[in-house]
């Protein structure tokens, strides 16, 4: 096996999977929808919902079951991505090659595409019918405690905090944590869970 073919092709496998769980651009809600898929569809290394993949694979799951929660890690960890390139947050112009969200459809639409872009993952999670109402509800819990304040948000403030001083190794290790380690830590676990 080739690393790098298998790698490019589960990414490939990922990209259908975050297609497939976007809205319809259509009417009014047009705007918003392509600016959500600008961000969520601009690559990337797709390593939470691969990882959730592999775990859900390790522990003994197969089919499809699995597919709405690795777009859903995927849509969470984009909109973090929209929100810290805003100018009130480190102000980026590029990502990955390209424009920032904001820099093409403008702030106001870029925060609401990252807030759309989280509740639509709770969603998705929420409409799933072939997994027990017990490990949906473990699975929405422990994805939102690690998204939110004591997770990935959590790690966002601490770095916001610390901008122009030197800080402690321990608070460099609660704020990659937070900020970085909390969605794959979600990830894993969840894809075992769900398994």
């Amino acid at each position: 096996m080739n690393f790098k073919e298998e790698y490019t092709d589960r990414v490939e496998k990922i990209e259908k999977i975050l297609k497939k769980y976007l809205p319809e651009k259509e009417g009014y809600q047009r705007t918003i929808m392509e600016a959500m898929e600008y961000s969520l569809m601009a690559g990337g290394k797709r390593l939470r919902p691969m990882l959730m993949w592999e775990s859900y694979r390790l522990f003994g799951g197969e089919g499809a079951a699995i597919e709405p929660f690795m777009a859903a890690i995927e849509m969470i960890h984009t909109y973090s991505l929209i929100h810290d390139d805003l100018p009130c947050m480190d102000d980026d112009e590029y990502r990955r090659g390209r424009l920032t969200n904001h820099k093409v459809f403008g702030e106001a639409l870029a925060l609401l595409a990252g807030d759309a872009l989280l509740t639509l993952a709770f969603e998705v999670m929420l409409e799933q019918k072939n997994v027990p109402a017990e490990v949906l509800v473990e699975t929405v819990r422990e994805v939102a405690m690690c998204a939110g304040n004591f997770g990935m948000v959590g790690g966002q403030v601490i770095d916001l905090d610390s901008e122009g001083r030197q800080i402690s190794e321990e608070e460099l290790r609660k704020l990659h944590a937070g900020k970085t380690g909390a969605l794959f830590i979600a990830a894993v676990r969840r894809g075992a869970r769900l398994s």
